[in-house]
């Protein structure tokens, strides 16, 4: 299966491509996306032979240029939703962070591609359209934590057998407070995750 990964200097990205090294005979990395870590992606591309690259700054898409010469380098949203539609391209994994996401994952799935959605953000976004432009059932694959976890339940049951489903809070700094004592809560003790440091947007 041939594989392009987007946000593939991140936490979900560097986990997938260690899979990958565990199973080359069933993958093939062909397209690489980060933000702005263009060293460690220009070290992906080497090791995995990709040519095929995305960065979100049009200046780092010229410094990755210079680092990989014959490297074809897209930046932008539009760079990432043409690394999502290439025709060499079976699965997209997407676990870019933050709204821009929902380019490539629009373009994945226009494209016909089997899409492995870890940005969640799109489905904020945009959710509706995202359910619209799916061209098969699974087509879409969740990939990060809860959504992930809830897609696997329900491979096991009936659609029409569930009501309803609540998602709870299972882990942060908050966890253990009474009730009460949550509205007296400050931003930074909000923010201090226990396991994650994902910054402020993430967090809360």
């Amino acid at each position: 299966m041939r594989v392009a990964i987007l946000g593939s200097t991140g936490s979900i990205g560097l986990q997938a491509l260690e899979e990958i090294r565990r199973y080359p005979e069933l993958f093939q990395v062909v397209a690489l996306a980060c933000g702005k870590n263009v060293e460690l992606l220009a070290s992906q591309a080497r090791e995995f032979g990709v040519r095929d690259l995305a960065v979100s700054d049009p200046e780092d898409a010229k410094k990755l240029e210079k680092i990989l010469p014959g490297a074809r380098v897209r930046h932008g949203p539009e760079g990432l939703a043409e690394l999502a539609s290439l025709p060499e391209v079976d699965l997209v994994l997407n676990a870019v962070v933050g709204a821009v996401g929902i380019f490539p994952t629009l373009s994945a799935l226009r494209a016909g591609k089997r899409l492995a959605l870890a940005n969640k953000e799109s489905l904020v976004v945009g959710g509706p359209l995202v359910m619209r432009e799916r061209r098969f059932p699974d087509q879409i694959i969740p990939v990060d934590s809860e959504h992930a976890a809830l897609w696997q339940l329900f491979l096991g049951v009936k659609r029409e057998e569930v009501a309803k489903v609540w998602i709870t809070a299972s882990g942060g700094p908050l966890r253990n407070r009474k009730e009460e004592e949550l509205a007296q809560v400050t931003p930074e003790e909000a923010l201090q995750h226990p396991t994650w440091k994902m910054g402020p947007r993430i967090t809360v």
